[in-house]
């Protein structure tokens, strides 16, 4: 399995990890973390690692931020790139996604200040069902 030990948002991402989960009341910050790359992964696009951003933001320690589980979210990357889970550039493909569903889910909550955790949420499932 890919070794790592945390990955750092950038810096941008940083304040925006703390107000998203703020406003999404959906539980503790890796929360966040965890529905941001998954969120950018189900947008099906292949994210170029000659534009990572810089790694200035918030830190997540691997174990915190994907608990138990660490193994299916670098399953969901290798799946997604067709990578083997020893590949050295995981964690890399791993933050951009999350850098890049921080700004989708930012973008979304901007163009609809109403819209709660729950809705956000029940939305996407709802998308991802149609799309069966």
């Amino acid at each position: 399995m890919s070794t790592f030990t945390h990955i750092r948002t950038s810096s941008a991402n940083k304040l925006r990890v703390t107000e998203l989960t703020r406003r999404l009341q959906l539980g503790p910050e890796n929360v966040i973390a965890r529905i941001a790359l998954t969120y950018s992964l189900s947008k099906n696009e292949k994210l170029d690692l000659n534009n990572i951003q810089n790694s200035s933001g918030k830190e997540y320690r691997q174990s915190v931020l994907f608990g138990n589980y660490t193994q299916n979210y670098i399953a969901l990357i290798c799946s997604h790139y067709g990578l083997y889970r020893t590949d050295k550039d995981i964690p890399k493909y791993i933050k951009m996604h999350i850098d890049h569903g921080l700004e989708l889910i930012d973008d979304e909550i901007q163009n609809n200040p109403n819209l709660n955790g729950f809705d956000f949420l029940v939305d996407k499932i709802d998308e991802g069902l149609k799309t069966m």
